[in-house]
């Protein structure tokens, strides 16, 4: 099956948030993080046949669908979730929404590794809860983790949580099996129930692997809540449609009733057709595999387009996703204040770093999900508005 990814589709007019939140036409969007690529073509045709049945009432979730997810991980990360654990809600959002209000009083705090994906912040606040962050340490252009920072964050009686994301959004970092044993056992020690966002997980580069954080050992399963979509994988964030994987049968019961109460218990037709088509379907998988050489080969475009006429800002290494992170800290401009420029200047939107928390600040994030011909021309403007 052939995957044009280089076919240029117009958005504008389509009710696109990343494509009509502006009133110009001119404006090249490389910010919220969705794709300008059609899905694989066993979705849209699933969908499609789900369309000409004409009818669309309340939907009751098959076990095809619990084995499409079950299959899915079971042979793409050798972790095979039950389907006992398995929670469904309309995005990784509310589910870590409905997941801190489950297990968290007012008050309570919530560690988060800034810079990081800016709903973490809401979701906690809308909880009554505290952001409490674990910066990640930045080094010679690469992030780590401060462990003993860790240390003392989770000791805090506070701190019930910690929302992981992994892999990172925006830093682009693939967490290793390592630095994810050491964040476990810190949270066991210290009583800290884990939320991994894992929404990324199936858009990890070359040279490295995703690692559920549950599928480490039987304690990081226990002590652990994972946030799973075909989202970002697949582009059907308006499908609204993601699991949780809750182990713990109390932990599960809390889960299920503040997703009640939350209201984001139901999910549409078309969401359950659309994720049965995508981890079913070899074609879908395969569309997959060729989506993640094409952004591979566009972030090396980005890369050696900075490294030739922006060397003032490196560009970090990409371990996953399709969002890049900028270095724009040789800069006298805040983060916001790029944006703006790039914004009226060049009809160039990209995303500011702080938004991901005070750790943000000095970097901007890119997003390369898009034909290549248009992210030539974001970046020529770019270099138009930044270069000296």
């Amino acid at each position: 099956m052939q995957n044009n990814f280089d076919e240029k589709i117009v958005r504008r007019g389509s009710n696109s948030y990343k494509w009509d939140s502006d009133n110009s036409d001119e404006i090249i969007p490389l910010w919220v993080a969705d794709m300008d690529f059609k899905t694989a073509q066993p979705i849209i045709d699933a969908l499609a046949k789900r369309v000409q049945h004409g009818i669309f009432g309340y939907t009751k979730v098959p076990d095809a669908y619990y084995d499409a997810v079950i299959s899915w991980f079971g042979r793409r990360y050798n972790f095979k979730p039950e389907k006992e654990w398995m929670i469904y809600t309309i995005g990784v959002v509310p589910a870590i929404s409905a997941t801190i209000l489950a297990l968290t009083e007012p008050g309570d705090k919530v560690i988060v590794q800034e810079p990081v994906y800016n709903c973490f912040f809401s979701s906690i606040r809308n909880n009554k809860c505290e952001s409490f962050s674990n910066d990640l340490k930045y080094e010679d252009g690469k992030y780590t983790i401060d462990f003993d920072d860790l240390e003392k964050k989770a000791a805090d009686p506070k701190a019930k949580l910690m929302l992981l994301c992994n892999p990172h959004n925006p830093a682009g970092r693939v967490w290793t099996r390592e630095e994810l044993e050491k964040i476990g056992e810190i949270c066991f020690r210290n009583n800290v129930i884990v939320i991994s966002d894992e929404i990324h997980c199936d858009l990890v580069h070359p040279g490295h692997e995703h690692v559920p954080f549950a599928s480490i050992g039987q304690r990081f399963l226990e002590n652990s809540v994972i946030c799973t979509a075909p989202s970002k994988t697949f582009n059907l964030a308006g499908l609204q449609i993601a699991n949780i994987f809750a182990y713990d049968p109390d932990i599960r019961k809390k889960i299920d009733k503040a997703i009640n109460i939350n209201e984001v218990c139901d999910v549409s037709p078309f969401a359950v057709e659309g994720l049965i088509a995508a981890y079913s379907n070899k074609d879908s998988e395969k569309w997959l595999e060729n989506l993640k050489s094409y952004i591979w080969e566009n972030y090396l475009y980005l890369k050696e387009f900075f490294n030739t006429n922006l060397p003032q800002f490196p560009v970090l290494p990409l371990e996953a996703t399709y969002l890049v992170w900028v270095d724009c800290s040789t800069t006298d401009m805040k983060s916001g204040e790029i944006e703006k420029l790039l914004l009226e200047k060049e009809n160039v939107r990209i995303s500011a770093g702080a938004i991901y928390g005070e750790a943000g600040e000095g970097f901007i994030r890119i997003n390369i999900a898009c034909p290549r011909q248009t992210l030539i021309e974001g970046l020529s403007k770019i270099k138009e508005a930044l270069g000296t």
